[in-house]
């Protein structure tokens, strides 16, 4: 789910970015800490990285049960949602102003469109056959600038490794992960029944 959800980023903003902002540009799903390392060689253009996981503790509280086709209900541990933190960077050696160029095309393509589905994609490369352990035809992203202090900046950009680029980090709310297959079947519980002792009055 994770990776058809940045796949899905990837290839609408690539098509957004060669249409409207500077054609020929290359839109790389790749971890940047590899940047300035031995396996650089290809980290040309925009980069997509996924820096943090973060579940969505407000949508923790989901029943467990569904029912299903044989009057039954399906027990099922409830999804798992989460935001996921995403950082564009934009790496064009030796000429700074493309890359501002173009950070500023991601950011004006995510105000003019911040949500997308695997049902709506144009442009989405990722196969879904409908056979997947998660139910991908469902998957819906909304994104939000995620704004960083001074020292976040310093923090993250240490962790990778590497000298900073020009970047934004959007916040890509929320992807669901969780297993199609059922945990267990069994008849929906209707009534309640309850029994009390009571203690004989000589005891």
């Amino acid at each position: 789910m994770i990776d058809t959800a940045l796949i899905l980023l990837r290839d609408e903003l690539s098509a957004y970015i060669n249409s409207s902002v500077a054609p020929g540009t290359t839109v790389l799903l790749e971890n940047i800490a590899l940047f300035e390392s031995n396996q650089d060689a290809d980290l040309e253009g925009i980069i997509i990285t996924l820096v943090n996981i973060e579940e969505e503790s407000t949508l923790k509280n989901v029943k467990a049960v569904r029912p299903n086709a044989l009057g039954g209900v399906d027990y099922i541990n409830p999804p798992v949602y989460l935001n996921l933190y995403v950082l564009f960077c934009t790496n064009f050696p030796g000429n700074y102003a493309d890359a501002l160029h173009r950070l500023s095309g991601i950011i004006r393509f995510f105000q003019i469109q911040n949500t997308f589905s695997t049902g709506t994609a144009a442009n989405l490369t990722a196969p879904i056959t409908g056979n997947e352990p998660e139910d991908l035809s469902q998957l819906k992203l909304t994104l939000e600038l995620y704004t960083l202090t001074f020292e976040q900046i310093n923090h993250l950009w240490g962790a990778l490794g590497g000298r900073q680029l020009p970047f934004a980090m959007y916040k890509v709310r929320l992807v669901s992960l969780y297993d199609r297959r059922t945990g267990t079947e069994g008849p929906p519980i209707e009534t309640i029944e309850a029994s009390v002792n009571h203690l004989d009055d000589n005891c």
